[in-house]
């Protein structure tokens, strides 16, 4: 969410940057909202004015009653009470204002780094970095639910009687595969500085307002029936909710934290055949990390996150790169984002394993994030987040990167500690 103050005195940057994200249907928002926030100073103004004359009346009041000057003491009361309604349909209309203000400036989109590519979605976002080189095997690679269930560690058919489609039991092997890989990454986090948390599951409307946007909202969350709580898409909403309404230390920061969690999401619409069986699922298991810090340490630790996530799937001699997302990709609360992509040796090209965002202020900004600075100034934090391992998609990658032709998987050295000292699942 902008500084309405921002918006007020670059309306022209505000309107470009709603054209260069492909959102032209919001542009007469802007102007709106500069002519409600110039109305609501009027409110304000006046009705500061009218108590100010309340005041000073009401001691004449009593001085004429004083004087005997009975007439003239009610005509003043009379003004009193004329003010008094008068101050009560400009506090009313300053509510509706404030609250249209309010529903604008959660609508309008983030200012976008400059860096960030122009484009309408993501078929326009740009290749940054490859890192490993991607192999294709002389044998023929399966799709990844064939190789799990000749490996009996996926059951489909039972989870569709249990809960329907989009869920899975993972067993034997490949289930504590996809324990190890949350362990591994876990602790790869914590030996690069972060401190490791097990969030909330479930948070209130008001975090979930404040770290995503309407559209985000609607596609993603899963409301429980009766109560004010909503289940975690990803551990990132309920670890930013954690600094919801605090005042921050400046030497305090940064924050840095990696969580783990289940994750819940409706995944609406149909999807193609390369996100059938456990890509695009409702219920998943997430390593991810956040950090809380000042403005102008944000850029160095957006390129630090990613390339934490890009050095852990190099460990596991998973080929990666990166891909910086494109305008009209961006979601509106974000600066900047990069996504992380593992190489399919089956489907010879990369896809989507992880996502590291810079949301500016943002998020901050909605939920009330403050750090104090020198002289007790106070400013908001910037936020950003990063996925470290989202199993069972990552094991996709790790299972087409490491199987074998006649149909064994190799664990990588790093990961053998975590799977009783196993170096192939057969």
């Amino acid at each position: 969410m902008l500084d309405i103050k921002f918006v007020r005195e670059n309306p022209e940057v505000v309107k470009q940057n709603i054209r260069n994200k492909f959102q032209d249907q919001k542009l007469p928002l802007v102007d709106e909202v500069i002519a409600l926030d110039k109305e609501n100073r009027e409110i304000k103004q006046e009705v500061e004015a009218l108590r100010a004359r309340r005041n000073k009346l009401s001691k004449e009041i009593g001085g004429l009653m004083a004087k005997g000057q009975r007439e003239e003491a009610e005509k003043v009361k009379a003004q009193v009470s004329a003010d008094a309604g008068r101050v009560d349909a400009l506090s009313a209309r300053e509510k509706e204002v404030e609250e249209r203000i309010h529903q604008i400036m959660m609508t309008i989109p983030n200012i976008i780094d400059p860096s960030v590519p122009i484009g309408k979605d993501d078929s326009e976002n740009v290749e940054r970095e490859r890192f490993g080189e991607p192999v294709v095997p002389d044998f023929e690679i399966p799709y990844h639910t064939e190789i799990m269930e000749r490996l009996h560690g996926l059951d489909l058919d039972s989870a569709r009687r249990v809960a329907g489609n989009g869920f899975y039991y993972l067993m034997g092997d490949i289930a504590r595969l996809h324990s190890a890989v949350l362990a591994y990454a876990r602790d790869f986090m914590i030996d690069r500085g972060f401190t490791y948390c097990v969030p909330p599951f479930m948070i209130r409307s008001d975090v979930v307002t404040g770290v995503m946007s309407f559209a985000e909202m609607d596609a993603m969350m899963y409301k429980i029936e009766g109560e004010d709580l909503y289940l975690i898409g990803t551990s990132e909403h309920s670890m930013i909710g954690k600094f919801i309404n605090t005042i921050n230390k400046e030497e305090d920061l940064p924050y840095t934290l990696t969580s783990y969690s289940p994750c819940f999401r409706k995944e609406k619409g149909a999807h193609g055949i390369e996100e059938r069986g456990v890509y695009r699922i409702h219920q998943f298991e997430k390593q991810e990390m956040i950090v809380v810090c000042r403005p102008e340490e944000s850029p160095v630790w957006f390129d630090r996150l990613w390339q934490n996530t890009v050095d852990l799937f190099r460990s596991l001699d998973i080929p990666v790169r990166t891909l910086e997302c494109c305008s009209g990709d961006l979601a509106d609360l974000k600066v900047k984002s990069v996504d992380v992509e593992a190489w399919s040796p089956r489907q010879k090209k990369y896809f989507e394993v992880g996502s590291c965002s810079n949301l500016g202020d943002a998020q901050a900004r909605r939920l009330g994030i403050r750090v104090v600075g020198e002289g007790g100034k106070k400013y908001f934090a910037h936020t950003l987040n990063n996925t470290v391992v989202a199993p069972p998609r990552m094991l996709i990658a790790f299972l087409e990167n490491n199987l074998c032709e006649d149909g064994s998987v190799k664990i990588p050295e790093v990961l053998r500690p975590y799977m009783g000292g196993k170096s192939l699942i057969k």
